[in-house]
């Protein structure tokens, strides 16, 4: 996991398009920040983060509630995936760049 001072690469399309999209279009502006500590936490995407939902709250200062939320409409969106080996364990989330394959084509 990267230091807190370093920096740490965001696509332009995070910026350019994900911002207006979740902030002004959805309405969501706890799912943008909490893409954005997600993508952090797992390397811009290269690998997965393990955080709880009271870990993520700590991070973007959001409640746990507003957290649920925010995974939800991320995990709905196919921005993120998560998974869980048992109902009640902490989450493993993978950050989705589905605007990269978009690109690629």
């Amino acid at each position: 996991m990267p230091r807190a001072a370093d920096p740490i690469p965001v696509d332009p399309y995070v910026v350019d398009t994900l911002l207006p999209d979740l902030v002004g279009h959805d309405r969501r502006p706890s799912a943008f920040l909490v893409y954005l500590v997600l993508w952090r936490r797992s390397d811009a995407g290269r690998a997965d983060a393990t955080l709880s939902l009271r870990e993520l709250a700590e991070a973007t200062g959001l409640s746990k509630r507003a957290v649920q939320s925010a995974v939800d409409a991320l995990v709905r969106r196919r921005l993120v995936a998560l998974d869980r080996e048992t109902p009640t364990s902490v989450p493993r989330y993978a950050v989705l760049r589905p605007w990269a394959a978009r690109r690629d084509r």
